[in-house]
């Protein structure tokens, strides 16, 4: 709660905005890309399309860019004995993806009512597939964190590394587009897994896609546990005045 009261203030909208923000956006590619490309694109419609690979890299641009500040933003916290940057971390990484969720559903629902998408297919697939974007994402985040509380020259690096997201995190292009030698190299990136998930999921079976969870989520572990390592790690370089 203090986290969302910092962030949004408690005039205008305040709260909404944490679920606002993604859908304004969300919404804002897809009346641009609905003047700009057709209706449907190798088979696929633009809208579901837009809304699965959009929502998806905002959750990953949110966590990336959002928690790596996310210690300087609360430093005053630290003064509680009880309180510890792990609590920080947590608290801001719930926030991002309970935000990011109820902005996806309340996005799916509006395309529903304006006839612009169907039910899912497969909500298991959609659930499964957002949450191996935000483990993966929160795993990368984490190691950013890591790095930023150590060097302060990786406070640059963050931003970069956040728009890096834009062309290989998979929300705006499909590995079966790709080239079969291509996509392998693609698939490296745990990222692409979750994204496909979730259009495995709205599409169903008339969409090819190509994941590999216990990857994505291999690889997800692996970048949470070094990232936690990096933190823990870097306490000592905290100071709080």
């Amino acid at each position: 709660m203090r986290e969302m009261t910092t962030r949004f203030g408690r005039k205008g909208l305040g709260f909404a905005w944490l679920i606002a923000e993604p859908m304004l956006f969300c919404f804002g590619v897809l009346i641009l890309w609905s003047f700009t490309k057709p209706a449907y694109e190798h088979g696929v419609r633009l809208a579901p399309f837009v809304m699965t690979g959009y929502m998806c890299l905002i959750l990953i641009r949110h966590l990336i860019s959002l928690l790596s500040a996310a210690i300087p933003a609360n430093i005053g916290l630290l003064y509680h004995r009880h309180v510890t940057p792990l609590h920080i971390l947590i608290a801001r990484v719930l926030l991002e993806v309970g935000g990011a969720t109820i902005a996806f559903i309340v996005v799916y629902v509006a395309l529903i009512a304006l006839g612009q998408v169907n039910l899912p297919h497969s909500y298991l697939l959609i659930y499964g597939g957002w949450l191996v974007v935000a483990w993966a994402s929160t795993g990368l985040a984490l190691v950013m964190t890591g790095l930023v509380m150590r060097y302060e020259v990786f406070e640059r690096v963050v931003n970069l590394t956040s728009y890096i997201m834009i062309p290989v995190s998979g929300a705006f292009f499909m590995l079966s587009w790709l080239p079969p030698g291509f996509r392998h190299f693609v698939m490296l990136i745990p990222f692409v897994h979750g994204v496909e998930m979730v259009r495995a999921g709205v599409f169903g079976e008339f969409v090819e896609t190509h994941f590999d969870l216990p990857y994505a989520l291999a690889v997800g572990t692996v970048l949470n546990i070094v990232g936690l390592l990096l933190v823990a790690s870097s306490m000592d370089r905290i100071e709080v005045d």
